[in-house]
Formats: structure tokens, sequence, C-alpha cells
């Protein structure tokens, strides 16, 4: 049951302006570890405009995982203290959703941060299950697309990256060779893995959630796992150290120009590679859509482009601070606010005006992928489907290191992943 909202500590004057002298608002947010520097000036320029617009402070605690953003939704919510607002990853917004301890949004908190028509339609597709059960208001859009070196495919005599996950590995055997790779791959990330064979999976036609049922250890997502480890183990498409890199890594390895393909990214990568030695030599390409062993997708297969990805911002229910909690996802959210985000880190507006505001002849294909992006399965069960995904890699690892992985170890692997997640998917029912 969700318990109601009210409006707590900061009072609201006629003009709506808050009075949070005095007062403390607590932001937890992702630790952004491509620009640290970067982040940190931020917070300090947002605290400073925060407290001029309502005289109070604010203080950012971070997380570095999915698995600690999982923890701290649940070690606060069962505590009822901790921060008053969160910065989610919009696959987290289910879980969110499913505790019941976040403010659901009605017309009156909607008007306090700016109504609802200031944000980009396509963003809201994962504030809640309906459009009248929504928790998260979208705070930055962030589809996934590839990278490409220009200079590396004119080079092998190729035009632009495959549509297919075999054509896509076909190019990068040709892109490898001569001190160059095909690809850079993230395996040791914290949010990357688990994306490639959820896209590979649904485009086979076999969603990992199927009503309340998992689907972990079916035949589409072993063959997932297999090409996914295949590129660094059996095509060799892959620089070794990728066993150990995190997606800040492997934008980096492929910024030093002797990398093909970098097949999981964000606008946000367009800061680090004009300033890297692939200026002006690299291009955004939509991901396959067409899952491994295959040519075409099946009927039940899904163009699968990119997950429905972004940020979303959600009050805590036991917030004392909520005027003030909506005062600065209103100013967040701004125009101005969400053009000057862009312009440090190039995660896209969900503000609508903002979004029109973005003016970059490279964004074509990720502006494409906003629009064949689907989102992942609205259940409280998702967060530990998605860590369960994960972990399959990262038991993986010492494998992955020393030769690759055995289809035996794979499937059982997917098996203990299969049995966590339907049991998850089970309490989640119940709750």
């Amino acid at each position: 049951m969700l318990l109601s909202a009210c409006s707590g500590s900061g009072s609201t004057d006629s003009s709506g302006a808050v009075d949070g002298k005095g007062q403390t608002l607590d932001v937890l947010v992702n630790v952004n570890s491509a620009y640290p520097e970067e982040q940190k000036n931020w917070m300090t320029d947002i605290a400073a405009k925060f407290k001029q617009q309502t005289g109070a402070e604010l203080k950012f605690e971070t997380f570095a995982s999915a698995n600690d953003e999982l923890t701290k939704i649940q070690t606060s919510v069962v505590a009822g203290q901790g921060p008053d607002v969160y910065s989610l990853g919009t696959t987290f917004t289910p879980t969110a959703y499913a505790t019941g301890a976040f403010v659901k949004l009605g017309d009156a908190e909607w008007a306090k941060v700016g109504g609802k028509d200031r944000f980009n339609p396509a963003a809201l597709g994962i504030s809640g299950p309906d459009a009248q059960n929504q928790v998260g208001v979208p705070f930055v859009s962030r589809p996934f697309v590839m990278a490409y070196n220009t200079e590396l495919f004119k080079a092998a005599g190729l035009d632009k990256p495959a549509s297919t996950w075999d054509g896509l590995a076909a190019q990068a055997k040709q892109l490898t060779g001569n001190g160059n790779y095909g690809m850079a791959v993230a395996y040791k990330d914290g949010f990357d893995p688990w994306k490639f064979i959820w896209a590979m999976a649904a485009e086979a036609g076999n969603p990992l959630v199927d009503g309340n049922q998992a689907k972990l250890d079916d035949p589409a997502v072993q063959k997932a796992y297999q090409s996914y480890f295949g590129w660094l183990n059996r095509d060799k498409v892959v620089d070794p150290a990728s066993v150990g890199w995190s997606n800040s890594q492997a934008l980096a390895a492929f910024a030093q120009g002797k990398t093909g393909i970098f097949p999981i990214t964000t606008a946000t990568a367009a800061k680090t590679l004009d300033a890297s030695a692939v200026k002006g030599k690299y291009a955004f390409a939509l991901m396959p859509t067409v899952a491994p062993g295959q040519t075409e997708r099946p009927v039940n297969g899904i163009e699968a482009a990119s997950i429905l990805s972004g940020d979303n911002l959600v009050v805590a229910d036991y917030s004392k601070n909520k005027d003030l909690a909506f005062a600065y996802i209103k100013l967040v959210t701004s125009k101005d606010e969400q053009l000057n985000y862009n312009k440090i880190f190039g995660d896209l507006p969900a503000n609508s005006e903002g979004l029109k505001a973005i003016d970059n002849p490279l964004f074509g294909p990720i502006t494409e992928a906003a629009t064949k992006s689907h989102a992942t399965p609205f259940t409280g069960a998702w967060g530990d489907i998605q860590l369960a995904l994960t972990n399959v890699v990262v038991q993986s690892i010492p494998e992955l290191s020393s030769g690759g992985v055995s289809d035996a170890a794979l499937k059982q692997r997917l098996q203990d992943a299969q049995t966590k997640s339907q049991k998850s998917l089970e309490r989640a029912g119940k709750g």
C-alpha cells in the first residue's frame, strides 16, 4: 500500500517559493566515475543555487554500483530514514515503487516540479506502472548506442556497424590486428553486462520476465552470454585487459584510437571523445537489433535498440522535507539547468524544451535509439533480476581471464540466477 504524501518541513508562500532556512536536504546520486571533478563542481554549484532559492543546505550522498543502489533503497525504507531525494537509474524505479515508501505523484506534486508537461513524454515511460501511478520524475535521458571509429572502419573497407550481433562480431574480427582491437567491452562494470543480455534475449523473442515467470535459464539467454563472452575468448576481438575494465576504462581505450567499436555507450561519451585522439573520427550508431545466431528477428522478437534509460528522481515518503525536495527537483529539471547538465556531462535533457534545444549532428542515432527504447519489466523484483544477470558475469571473471567459461558452468550459473529471480518475483507478487 502506498503511503500518502504530505508537505513536510519548509513553508511555502503564495508564489510557490519554499523557505528552508536552517534546514538540510539530503540527496542520493550515482557517482559519475567518468567525470568526478565535474560532478563535484556541479554539486557545489547546484547547492549554491538551491540555497539562494530556498535558504536550505544541500547534502549529497553517493552510490557506486547497482548493488549499492539497491541496498540503499532497502535499508533506508526499513529504517524509515535516509535521503530525502533519490536519483535512481530508471530500471530501479519499479523497485522503489514496489516498496510503497516513495511519494506518489498527483496533480499537486507535479505542479510543484513545474508540471508534467515540462517533460519529454517518452521519458515518463518508466515513472510508474501506468500514467495514474507514478513516483519518478524524469531527470535525464540516456539511451544506449554504439560508438565506432570511422577512420578504422574506412581502412577495413567497412561502411557502418552491422545491424546483427553476428555481423558486428564479424566486423570486429576485420578490425582486429596490428595493435588494434575490434571492440572495447567493460566486463567488470557494475551496470553494463546485463544490458547486452537483456537486449539479445528480447530480440530473440525471450523476455526475461514473462508475467510472473522468470526466464533466465532459457537457451536464448545462454546463447547471449556465450556470444558476449565469446568476443573475448573465442573471437579474440577484445583486449584481454577488458576483463577488469569499467565502462569509463573501456571508453578511455576507445578514445585512444586503436579500437573499432565501443558497443554500449551514451551521449555522455561525446565529451570525452571530442577531447581525445578520435575527435572528428568517430560516429554513433544503433546497437544491433537481431539476436546472436539469427539473420532476422523472429515474429515475437523485440527491436530492442536500448533499454528505456536515464535517471528518475523520487521523494521518500518518510522525508520531513517534501516541499524542499520538490523545490530541488523543480530546479534541476528546469530548461536552463538541464542544458547546463548536458553541457557538463552529455546526458540528454528530460525537459522537453531543453531536449529541443540540443543541436548536435552526431546525436541523430541517439535520438533514434530513444524512440526505439523498450522499458525493462515494471516489477519490484527487477532490481534483484538485474543483479542476478550481472552476477553471472562477476562469477565468470576468473574463467574469462584464463581461457573461457564452459557451457556447463554457464548453465549452472543461469540456473542459480533463475532460482533467485523466480523467488524475487514471487515475493514481489505477494507484496
